[in-house]
């Protein structure tokens, strides 16, 4: 193991005694959501997960390491101010000492390290609108990371048709959870079909198993929102005609804060609502994981 890798106690209890453990991202209390919206997702999602009889597992980079279990002091230190750290970006924000908030590549590929096999998010990282060559590396560290996300599908701002046929070429399953269609972040429509779709924490648990066992690498399991934001395929085309002078890893945050102004602030009480929600099943089903033995 990784000298750079630190892991909680009680993470490292929970893995050794076969508990469910359910990996949480820090972008999301750096960059994703305002104050005060972004420490109530992060004490939400840890809440949900304890309260399903699993054990949270929130990953940052801190003092020189990768770690993987934080305290509510360490969570505010990540609100009070962090860089955003992809997977690309682990070296350099370890060898400098930053504070840092990890984005789901980092997140997985930190929760892969740990031995942890469950991931919950609001959404993932996909094909930019109009520039296909503008890819996450969200998608890269699913196709080679043995870590199932769990989310609201992927961002709305982004082209979903192309993320999916990405994910499709990666050699990633994408499962709907209770839905045929893959979500859409702020709504459960977007007009394209998942690849299987699965009803309960059990059957998602044997998919997963059988996906591993049979060489899968990540899997997403794309969870409906608990709510649609009215008229946010309309904030969205805003959003993105108004974006000027922005690019790189600050696209996806601006688009988002643009999104919430044109909402009335509606977006960011769905964007908790909806990662809790994907924490709490993705809890249940790490659970139905480990009862398969």
């Amino acid at each position: 193991m990784s000298e750079l890798l630190l892991i909680s106690e009680e993470v490292a209890a929970a893995l050794a005694n076969g508990r469910p453990v359910v990996a949480l991202e820090t972008s999301i209390v750096g960059q994703g959501l305002p104050p005060p919206h972004n420490l109530r997702a992060a004490f939400e999602c840890e809440a949900a997960i304890r309260h399903e009889g699993g054990v949270p597992a929130t990953v940052a980079v801190l003092d020189g390491r990768l770690r993987v279990g934080l305290s509510d002091s360490d969570l505010e230190r990540i609100a009070a101010g962090a860089v955003k750290v992809s997977s690309r970006d682990l070296g350099a924000a370890l060898a400098k000492g930053e504070v840092g908030a990890t984005t789901v590549a980092a997140t997985v590929r930190a929760a892969a390290m740990a031995g942890i096999r469950f991931f919950a998010t609001g959404g993932i990282g996909g094909v930019h609108r109009g520039h296909p060559e503008d890819q996450s590396a969200d998608l890269v560290e699913l196709g080679t990371t043995a870590v199932a996300v769990f989310c609201a599908g992927a961002k709305i701002i982004l082209d979903l048709p192309f993320t999916l046929e990405r994910l499709e070429s990666l050699g990633v399953p994408v499962l709907g959870y209770m839905c045929d269609e893959f979500p859409a972040f702020y709504t459960r429509h977007s007009g394209c079909p998942v690849n299987a779709r699965v009803d309960t924490p059990e059957e998602t648990a044997r998919v997963i198993e059988a996906s591993w066992a049979t060489g899968t690498h990540g899997l997403v399991v794309a969870i409906p929102p608990p709510a649609e934001l009215e008229s946010a395929e309309e904030f969205v085309e805003l959003a993105v005609k108004g974006l000027t002078g922005v690019s790189g890893p600050e696209v996806t945050p601006r688009l988002l804060a643009r999104v919430a102004e044109l909402s009335g602030g509606r977006s960011l009480d769905l964007n908790v609502d909806l990662v809790v929600n994907n924490a709490r099943i993705a809890a249940r089903v790490a659970a139905a994981f480990a009862a398969l033995g």
